[in-house]
């Protein structure tokens, strides 16, 4: 019996001499050389197949990397989406690829039931007294843009392809432009913004925009877009917020890029954010 104690604490003791005598051995390492290194906990040094492997991004392989501890929750959007960690708007010059095609109207309307035609330079982006009835470059002063229209029926304004004969044919019309810095295309599409506003409110029995509102998909990738509602709907003034919208324009901008969409085919809420947030994604 006296044994026993006694051989347990003589292992204690060879076991805290061994530590300090490690921890010493690091320090007088760490002064030659610059770098203190403490020796393994225990159990380093057991099976290296038995640890986790970290992968390239640090997190273990077949896992998902941990959230940061106290880290921000992402953002949702507006319109109820969360804008993607480190996305970025577009950049470089615009195409016809930037801008909307008929599939973004379906099941709404039958896409091949509709004609796209396409220009470039200059015109009006929204043909509405209330807006002035200005040009892109009465409006902006800046160079041409993309223009196209999406309609049911094949003849088209003399003056502009992009406009249908028969003002019933026309689903919608868009363009997109792209300026010299994101900075610049936010600007833009403040201005452009600023211009519909004024059809927010207008006298009884006159067509009227609702409130708007804004899509986000990234921090630079935004939209802010106004349902239209009839005059009949229009009786004090305002748009009616218990009434559904029939189409109505969009103010688009995504990095470098900006750009209005107008949809004349009488779309509801769901439908308008539907088709703008497709616009805004292509853009």
């Amino acid at each position: 019996m006296n044994g026993g104690p006694a051989t347990g604490a003589g292992r204690t003791v060879v076991r805290t001499r061994s530590a300090v005598a490690a921890l010493v051995a690091a320090a007088a390492l760490g002064l030659a050389t610059g770098r203190f290194v403490l020796p393994p906990p225990p159990g380093a040094d057991a099976d290296p197949a038995a640890r986790p492997v970290a992968a390239a991004g640090g997190a273990s392989r077949g896992a998902s990397a941990p959230a940061t501890p106290g880290g921000p929750a992402p953002t949702p959007s507006s319109s109820g989406s969360a804008a993607p960690a480190g996305a970025t708007g577009a950049t470089g010059p615009v195409t016809k690829a930037n801008l909307l095609g008929p599939a973004a109207f379906g099941p709404d309307i039958a896409t091949g039931r509709i004609h796209v035609t396409d220009r470039f330079g200059d015109g009006h982006y929204a043909n509405a007294a209330c807006t002035g009835e200005k040009t892109l470059e009465e409006t902006l002063g800046g160079p041409g843009a993309h223009f196209r229209g999406l309609m049911t029926g094949t003849r088209t304004d003399p003056g502009d392809p992009t406009l249908a004969l028969d003002s019933a044919d026309q689903i919608a019309r868009q363009f997109a432009a792209e300026a010299r810095s994101p900075s610049l295309a936010q600007n833009f599409a403040e201005r452009l913004l600023l211009e519909q506003v004024p059809c927010q409110e207008e006298t009884p029995g006159h067509w009227v925009y609702g409130k708007t509102t804004t899509l986000r998909l990234a921090p630079d990738v935004t939209a802010r877009w106004m349902g239209a509602y009839s005059g009949s709907l229009n009786t004090t003034g305002t748009a009616p917020e218990d009434k559904e919208p029939c189409g109505g324009i969009a103010v688009l901008r995504s990095g470098t890029h900006y750009g209005v969409l107008e949809v004349d085919a009488c779309l509801g809420t769901a439908a308008m954010d539907r088709v703008v947030r497709t616009a805004l994604s292509q853009l």
